[in-house]
């Protein structure tokens, strides 16, 4: 199981990005990914998650109405959709699949996820 994620970059404040995590070894759509970022001085957070197979999804409070998460079951692959971007918002942005679904991320788990995707920088010029 691997996971790939892409999208980072330098954005100025107000500014959008999407992400991408692309998911490979799984056998069925059975999995939640979810999103997660650490900021420069802070811990982990969980941002997002999706379950693949009904598309439920979660968004934390901190980014509700800025972010929105997708997906693509055909390509295996969740997106992060980053709209009016804050100079807060910059972070390592890392994606981690868990076959429990979004529970745990739901409840502020931030470790112990089955698969995890390299990082991807954010960063948000003010």
């Amino acid at each position: 199981v691997q996971l790939q994620a892409s999208g980072g970059g330098l954005v100025q404040a107000g500014g959008s990005l999407r992400l991408s995590c692309s998911a490979s070894g799984f056998a069925d759509d059975d999995y939640a990914i979810g999103w997660f970022r650490r900021a420069p001085g802070k811990g982990r957070e969980g941002v997002s998650c999706i379950r693949l197979r009904d598309r439920s999804t979660y968004i934390a409070d901190s980014v509700a109405g800025r972010f929105t998460i997708s997906s693509d079951n055909a390509r295996n692959t969740a997106y992060l959709e980053m709209n009016s971007l804050k100079p807060e918002d910059t972070a390592v942005y890392y994606c981690a699949a868990d076959w429990r679904g979004c529970a745990n991320l739901r409840v502020g788990v931030t470790s112990g996820y089955d698969a995890w995707g390299q990082g991807t920088l954010v960063t948000v010029s003010s």
